[in-house]
């Protein structure tokens, strides 16, 4: 596997530290964080507000107004549908740190492939991004890039983000995700891996299968993982980017 692995007690602990640490030292010049969805990220973002906040008393107050929101995927589904990433967000984390530099929802209505291109043209300027968090699914995925599917073979590093559905339709919604090679831009990926749901996945990309997540590369690569997760799995050997 790529990466570094730190077992937790707890992920969104964890997951805050290490984004309000990243996001204190951002400048005017803005700071590109790209944000996940799901239930780990969820709880994960709540704890950041608690962290990072201004006026919340956080031990890590982060300047917001100097941060620029992405996402990693998306399901395409109306901006207040309970299932949209960008709603969750807004609500957990946007809301509460007050106003970012800017935010870019990455689905609002029409065709996901027209989506999808918009969203290459808004991102594809930026050059390197600064932090990717990632989830992971117990199949393994991670951003919307499912075993088999279509965007998880993109190898061309001009393809950024793809309109892309889960071929064993165990994930609901068509979606639009960064590719890898859109992932690898990053200086910093974090991947939050919390509970007994995702033990056989992790275990099974610590062992050297071929699951999507285990694909991701960038500068820097860590997996935040607590025990429920990590089981009986042998910590690996630490490969790149760690």
């Amino acid at each position: 596997m790529n990466g570094t692995v730190e077992v937790v007690e707890s992920v969104p602990d964890a997951l805050a530290r290490v984004v309000a640490g990243s996001l204190h030292a951002a400048t005017t010049a803005g700071f590109s964080l790209f944000l996940s969805g799901g239930s780990t990220a969820e709880a994960c973002y709540r704890r950041l507000v608690a962290l990072s906040a201004p006026g919340l008393g956080g031990t890590t107050p982060v300047d917001w107004t100097a941060v620029d929101v992405y996402l990693g995927d998306e399901r395409c589904v109306p901006p207040d549908h309970a299932d949209s990433n960008h709603r969750m967000i807004a609500e957990v984390l946007l809301g509460p740190v007050g106003p970012v530099r800017s935010d870019h929802p990455m689905y609002r209505s029409g065709a996901p492939e027209a989506a999808a291109a918009a969203y290459q043209r808004l991102i594809d300027p930026l050059g390197a991004f600064d932090l990717i968090h990632l989830g992971m699914g117990p199949d393994g995925h991670c951003a919307s890039l499912f075993p088999g599917s279509v965007a998880l073979e993109v190898d061309d590093p001009g393809v950024l983000v793809m309109a892309n559905r889960d071929p064993s339709a165990n994930n609901a919604h068509d979606r639009i995700t960064l590719t890898l090679p859109a992932i690898a831009r990053a200086r910093l990926v974090v991947f939050t891996v919390s509970g007994a749901s995702k033990r056989s996945a992790f275990g099974r990309i610590v062992a050297g299968e071929d699951l999507p997540a285990a694909r991701a590369t960038a500068d820097r690569v860590l997996w935040l993982v607590d025990p429920a997760a990590l089981g009986d799995t042998p910590l690996p050997v630490q490969g790149p980017g760690g």
